[in-house]
């Protein structure tokens, strides 16, 4: 067990070029790469290393001129230690087109350009066929700031500066499977351009995503990088943090989640988000099953008279956002979650370490 600054320490003095880490959602990826930035600021107290995370994001904020209908709606970006490398962006605007490309946005771009080089960009404005300044979807939104560093990765903006490491923690929110995969691709293609066997550059991705986890994981085992790539899972347990690799051995999800369900059954801690694990438990076995649905899942493990109560109950106790993840559960959610979680056992008999 250990800290998050024990966390980073570890990821530091391990010195592999890269690192990938798979971690649930609030567990503390977020967190992991502000504490390993602290870590590995140089003497002047400069960064060593370039970021894309969830304050990355947050650099950009829509203005919507609600005062005057919406005529002049643009994603503004607040002013922050990037700001002097974004001329490179606006030197060589191919570089973020082509990112862009891949993912085919059905929009249109323009710079807000600042006089000051120091700023550089004030704002970007999108458009849509014949309709100006449009808002995009969130989704979208996501996909052009994710693009945009990933422009400013390529332009080597910070060459000689912040060229140690790249850290991006979750780049996939709310974005769809194909786009996963797309994601995926430009990461790879980061990973083939920086991280050779002449540099000492390294990435570190840490991701809730379980597909770009695995994606990765595959493609860079079965390339040139194969010797550089350290696998890990990042896991939280009465507040202390386990890093554990898992480079020689195969990462199957539904074991790993079967293994924290049967830890929180067994010590008795079953908590509000243990029931998005048991769905996606369920959702994972469905697929084998080669169907879509949970309720295929719970009707193969003997729920057939009850089985919409039981499908129902499953989906209202697992949305994300209908109650707080960490409260604990009433007595009959907590038996309904056992005794799902006992036939899965009983019906398929996974091995669990």
């Amino acid at each position: 067990m250990a800290t998050i600054n024990e966390i980073a320490q570890e990821i530091k003095e391990s010195k592999q070029p890269i690192v990938l880490i798979y971690a649930f959602n609030s567990t503390g990826k977020t967190k992991l790469s502000v504490e390993y930035k602290n870590l590995t600021k140089k003497e002047d107290g400069t960064h060593s290393g370039v970021y894309y995370n969830a304050y990355s994001e947050d650099l950009f904020r829509w203005h919507n001129d609600e005062e005057n209908q919406n005529e002049n709606m643009r994603l503004e970006i607040l002013e922050s230690s990037l700001n002097p490398y974004f001329s490179s962006i606006v030197e060589s605007p191919d570089l973020l087109d082509e990112k862009l490309a891949y993912y085919l946005p059905k929009y249109t771009y323009e710079f807000d350009k600042n006089d000051n080089p120091e700023i550089g960009i004030d704002a970007i404005r999108f458009s849509r066929e014949e309709e100006s300044n449009i808002k995009i979807s969130r989704g979208e939104e996501r996909i052009f700031i994710w693009c945009f560093f990933l422009a400013l990765f390529e332009a080597d903006a910070w060459t000689g500066e912040q060229d140690a490491h790249f850290f991006i923690d979750d780049p996939v929110s709310s974005l769809d499977e194909h786009n996963i995969f797309l994601t995926a691709d430009s990461i790879i293609r980061i990973i083939d351009e920086k991280i050779t066997a002449k540099s000492e550059k390294r990435f570190i991705l840490t991701t809730h995503h379980i597909g770009l986890f695995s994606i990765l994981a595959d493609r860079l085992r079965n390339s040139s990088h194969t010797n550089s790539l350290k696998r890990s899972i990042l896991s939280i347990h009465n507040n202390e943090l386990t890093l554990k690799n898992y480079n020689k051995d195969v990462f199957l999800y539904h074991l790993y989640l079967m293994q924290v369900l049967n830890e929180s059954i067994s010590e008795n801690k079953i908590l509000a988000f243990h029931f998005i694990m048991l769905r996606q438990l369920l959702e994972v076995i469905s697929s084998f099953l080669g169907t879509g649905g949970i309720k295929k899942t719970l009707e193969e493990i003997g729920f057939t008279d009850d089985l919409e109560k039981v499908s129902n109950q499953v989906n209202s106790l697992s949305h994300k956002d209908a109650r707080p993840q960490i409260i604990d559960l009433n007595p009959d959610d907590e038996k309904l979650l056992v005794e799902i979680y006992k036939r899965i056992q009983e019906k398929y008999n996974f091995i669990i370490h």
